[in-house]
């Protein structure tokens, strides 16, 4: 053989071999996996929607192409922040920090302040994981991820609520990221105190023109309006209804530019149910009748020695001093008047050995969960129990029945037409991870096994 055939053998061979080898990399190349979360939304939204007239196609299509849940059952209080740090880390509050939405701030010395820093996270999140794996990021205003280990990352806070904010936006998200997709975009992202649905909107395209531009592996994508909506008119009023309606073309489209670049896992979740209110509960003023609570004359607290931390439909009351048995006395008679009376509006307090198993404010000497109907109000002075208009709020006790949030799942490998019945939240992480390739060290359970044999019954 001459010289040239030889040359011309040895090219066809590595050629034939490069391609031999892309197959094999396509055949083991892992999806992308975009997670979606929809603020507030109960699963019976999606699994009922002929009966409550809901024109939602997109999200009924989760139901018919993979495997959901009838509903989930969350952490320990049922609200935002910790729920969406649980969806990262597979674990509970106790073990994850992320204790409640706004920090324990009994003299108000935070000026309202929320736990928007990841640096509060003390389990590793599915973005470390997937850094560790060298799988690229991108995140668009998921909660708790001021400074988080995200590519691309496009973080939730707020101040003041002017534009001032934008700067404060910016100056915590990827260094430019921001302006140049506003740029591209020819809009501003909008400010993080605005949770209309159109301004979930237009993060949304944000969020597809992010996931074109960077072509991230995992990508987490946070909606907020109806959420805001249901707080103010109630869940399945007819406002509410129609914000996600159109919450579903969103939907829709990010489910579309996500499986446009390739095999994709798509999974839609939210972090806890929603239920009427019409009255509100003060407990903070009743701690302040019972002497735990001392005000300055302007109505702003000069000392405490038990302070309620409010999370919706329940509350942790904290002691500023552990080891004050009288205060802790003074507080367990009071929360047994309350819950003997039965306008009380408390349906359960809880001890430590109680509430501790749950994962729920580790520190708290009681946890006290709300009946229905009720939620709590921020008063120190004046009534204690007080009619409020017709609204929405969540996080009460985790096993009731109204709290239980969504969990929908599509994509390569995931069977169609799959019921899980009821899950738990914990279980959502180690599920995202084994598609992405790498598994969580928790507790969870990764519901691939059962996917798959639910499917083949």
């Amino acid at each position: 053989m001459t010289q040239d055939l030889r040359r011309c053998a040895l090219f066809i061979f590595v050629f034939l071999l490069s391609l031999t080898s892309g197959d094999a990399a396509a055949q083991t190349q892992k999806p992308f996996v975009l997670l979606i979360s929809i603020d507030g939304l109960r699963p019976d939204n999606v699994l009922r929607a002929d009966e409550l007239g809901l024109k939602i196609p997109n999200l009924r299509r989760f139901v018919v192409d993979g495997a959901y849940a009838t509903g989930v059952t969350g952490v320990l209080p049922t609200v935002t922040y910790p729920s969406h740090t649980t969806l990262l880390t597979g674990v509970a509050p106790a073990v994850h920090g992320i204790i409640a939405n706004t920090t324990f701030d009994p003299l108000n010395k935070n000026y309202g302040g929320w736990y928007w820093y990841a640096e509060d996270i003390k389990a590793p999140t599915l973005w470390d994981y997937a850094a560790k794996n060298n799988i690229s990021t991108a995140n668009v205003y998921w909660p708790v991820t001021v400074g988080a280990n995200i590519t691309y990352n496009i973080s939730q806070m707020w101040r003041s609520g002017t534009d001032d904010d934008r700067k404060l936006q910016r100056s915590v998200s990827t260094p430019w990221l921001l302006e140049s997709l506003e740029k591209e975009m020819a809009t501003q992202f909008p400010l993080g105190s605005d949770e209309s649905i159109e301004a979930d909107e237009t993060r949304a395209r944000f969020a597809e023109l992010l996931l074109r531009e960077k072509n991230p592996g995992f990508m987490t994508v946070y909606l907020t309006a109806l959420d805001h909506i249901e707080h103010e008119t109630a869940p399945f009023s007819k406002e509410s209804l129609a914000v996600l309606e159109r919450l579903d073309t969103v939907i829709g489209d990010l489910r579309h530019a996500a499986e446009a670049r390739g095999p994709a896992v798509v999974c839609l979740v939210s972090d806890h149910g929603f239920a009427k209110t019409d009255k509100e509960l003060n407990l903070n003023s009743a701690l302040r009748q019972a002497g735990l609570i001392e005000l300055n004359p302007d109505g702003s607290v000069k000392s405490w020695r038990a302070s309620a931390w409010l999370a919706g439909g329940s509350a942790a009351i904290m002691l500023k001093d552990p080891g004050d048995n009288d205060a802790r006395a003074k507080v367990r008679q009071l929360l047994d008047q309350m819950l003997a009376d039965p306008d009380g509006g408390i349906a359960r307090a809880l001890e430590p050995a109680e509430f501790k198993s749950t994962g729920g404010f580790p520190d708290a000497a009681f946890v006290v969960g709300l009946k229905l109907g009720f939620q709590l109000g921020p008063k120190f002075d004046g009534p204690v129990v007080a009619p409020r208009k017709l609204g929405g709020m969540h996080g009460y006790l985790p096993e009731t029945p109204e709290m239980r949030s969504s969990f929908f799942l599509v994509g390569p490998g995931i069977q169609r037409g799959v019921s899980l019945g009821t899950i738990d939240m914990r279980d959502i992480a180690p599920t995202l991870a084994d598609s992405l390739g790498f598994s969580l060290k928790t507790k969870g359970r990764s519901l691939v096994r059962q996917i798959a044999s639910l499917s083949a019954r």
